[in-house]
């Protein structure tokens, strides 16, 4: 079996060729643009303070006012859902996460085939 340097080079070298992958560059871009939205945040701390009123309204017993908040909750979610830069991002991760998911069954069956041999060698 290969010694602990070399299996960390490469996987060195796998890391880099991921960071330089398409799909992986696109997916960061995306996930850094809806970090830093201005729209996105503002929804998100008024979805966030919709959530917390619905909890106190509920707390105290304040059922119209608890049905609001549950309105406003939905409305807000909506609209983040149905932002194109949202729609964007999740097309992009649910991309990436299937490439590495293909990449690390690759990984696995290599890891597998080399184990069988191995064991298959030991029994002759």
């Amino acid at each position: 079996m290969q010694d602990k340097t070399t299996i960390q080079l490469e996987v060195d070298q796998l890391a880099t060729l991921l960071k330089k992958n398409e799909t992986i560059t696109r997916y960061q871009e995306l996930e850094h643009k809806v970090k830093h939205s201005r729209y996105l945040n503002q929804q998100t701390e008024a979805l966030k303070q919709a959530q917390k009123d619905a909890v106190q309204y509920a707390h105290y017993g304040q059922k119209e006012a608890e049905k609001e908040a549950i309105k406003r909750i939905e409305v807000l979610t909506q609209s983040i859902d149905e932002y194109p830069l949202v729609i964007a991002y999740r097309r992009q991760l649910m991309e990436s996460n299937e490439l590495l998911q293909h990449l690390t069954q690759m990984i696995q069956n290599e890891i597998n085939e080399y184990i069988e041999e191995e064991h298959n060698a030991s029994k002759n």
